[in-house]
Protein backbone atom coordinates (compact mmCIF):
# COMPACT_ATOMS: atom_id res chain seq x y z
CA UNK A 1 0.00 0.00 0.00
CA UNK A 2 3.14 2.38 1.04
CA UNK A 3 4.92 2.06 -2.54
CA UNK A 4 1.89 2.44 -3.87
CA UNK A 5 0.81 5.73 -2.60
CA UNK A 6 4.51 6.89 -2.78
CA UNK A 7 4.31 6.23 -6.63
CA UNK A 8 1.08 7.98 -7.07
CA UNK A 9 2.58 11.15 -5.20
CA UNK A 10 5.35 10.98 -7.20
CA UNK A 11 3.13 10.71 -10.93
CA UNK A 12 0.73 13.57 -9.34
CA UNK A 13 4.20 15.60 -8.25
CA UNK A 14 5.32 15.56 -11.36
CA UNK A 15 1.96 16.50 -13.23
CA UNK A 16 1.69 19.87 -10.83
CA UNK A 17 5.72 20.68 -11.08
CA UNK A 18 5.95 20.00 -14.66
CA UNK A 19 2.19 21.88 -15.44
CA UNK A 20 3.54 25.09 -13.42
CA UNK A 21 5.45 26.55 -16.60
CA UNK A 22 7.73 28.19 -14.40
CA UNK A 23 10.98 28.91 -15.27
CA UNK A 24 13.96 27.39 -17.28
CA UNK A 25 14.42 23.27 -17.64
CA UNK A 26 17.47 21.96 -17.36
CA UNK A 27 18.86 18.02 -17.80
CA UNK A 28 20.12 16.30 -15.10
CA UNK A 29 21.28 12.81 -16.62
CA UNK A 30 21.19 9.63 -14.51
CA UNK A 31 24.05 7.28 -16.11
CA UNK A 32 27.07 4.54 -13.78
CA UNK A 33 24.56 5.20 -10.95
CA UNK A 34 25.38 8.33 -10.66
CA UNK A 35 23.84 12.20 -11.19
CA UNK A 36 26.26 14.37 -14.51
CA UNK A 37 26.57 16.79 -13.06
CA UNK A 38 26.98 16.31 -9.70
CA UNK A 39 26.01 19.69 -8.29
CA UNK A 40 24.16 22.34 -10.12
CA UNK A 41 23.01 26.44 -9.96
CA UNK A 42 20.01 27.34 -10.87
CA UNK A 43 17.01 30.19 -10.54
CA UNK A 44 13.84 29.78 -8.54
CA UNK A 45 11.07 28.47 -10.59
CA UNK A 46 13.30 26.38 -12.55
CA UNK A 47 13.02 23.30 -13.04
CA UNK A 48 15.35 19.82 -13.62
CA UNK A 49 14.76 17.15 -16.05
CA UNK A 50 15.88 14.03 -14.76
CA UNK A 51 16.39 11.44 -18.09
CA UNK A 52 17.36 8.25 -17.11
CA UNK A 53 20.02 6.98 -18.97
CA UNK A 54 21.07 3.80 -17.01
CA UNK A 55 20.50 0.55 -17.37
CA UNK A 56 18.93 0.41 -13.91
CA UNK A 57 15.47 1.90 -12.36
CA UNK A 58 16.04 4.61 -10.06
CA UNK A 59 13.42 6.53 -7.71
CA UNK A 60 14.28 9.66 -6.91
CA UNK A 61 13.39 12.25 -4.11
CA UNK A 62 14.04 15.75 -2.57
CA UNK A 63 15.81 15.18 0.47
CA UNK A 64 14.43 18.71 2.34
CA UNK A 65 11.58 19.73 4.45
CA UNK A 66 11.26 23.22 2.13
CA UNK A 67 10.10 20.67 -1.21
CA UNK A 68 8.77 17.54 -1.29
CA UNK A 69 8.81 15.16 -3.38
CA UNK A 70 9.40 11.49 -4.05
CA UNK A 71 9.10 9.56 -7.09
CA UNK A 72 7.58 6.26 -8.20
CA UNK A 73 9.78 3.87 -9.90
CA UNK A 74 11.88 5.43 -13.06
CA UNK A 75 12.45 3.29 -15.68
CA UNK A 76 15.66 3.39 -18.15
CA UNK A 77 14.92 6.06 -21.09
CA UNK A 78 11.88 7.80 -18.37
CA UNK A 79 12.51 11.90 -18.03
CA UNK A 80 11.14 13.05 -14.56
CA UNK A 81 10.93 16.84 -14.72
CA UNK A 82 10.56 18.67 -10.86
CA UNK A 83 10.84 22.30 -10.34
CA UNK A 84 12.42 24.26 -7.78
CA UNK A 85 10.02 27.24 -6.35
CA UNK A 86 12.28 28.43 -3.40
CA UNK A 87 15.51 29.28 -3.15
CA UNK A 88 18.33 27.03 -1.03
CA UNK A 89 20.18 23.97 -1.13
CA UNK A 90 18.33 20.81 -2.25
CA UNK A 91 20.37 17.30 -1.76
CA UNK A 92 18.27 15.21 -4.54
CA UNK A 93 19.39 11.15 -4.14
CA UNK A 94 18.02 7.48 -5.38
CA UNK A 95 16.19 5.45 -2.97
CA UNK A 96 17.57 2.05 -4.81
CA UNK A 97 21.51 3.38 -5.32
CA UNK A 98 21.91 5.51 -1.75
CA UNK A 99 25.56 6.64 -2.88
CA UNK A 100 23.94 8.61 -5.71
CA UNK A 101 23.79 12.78 -4.54
CA UNK A 102 22.85 15.47 -6.42
CA UNK A 103 23.61 19.10 -4.61
CA UNK A 104 20.85 21.49 -6.37
CA UNK A 105 21.64 25.15 -5.37
CA UNK A 106 18.63 27.49 -5.89
CA UNK A 107 18.81 31.49 -6.05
Amino acid sequence: MKAARAAAFGAMATVLFTASGLGATRTIVQNDRSFKPPEVTIAAGDSLAFSNQDEFIHQIYVDSDQIAYDSAEQPPGQVITIAFPKSGDFPVRCHIHPKMLLIVHVK
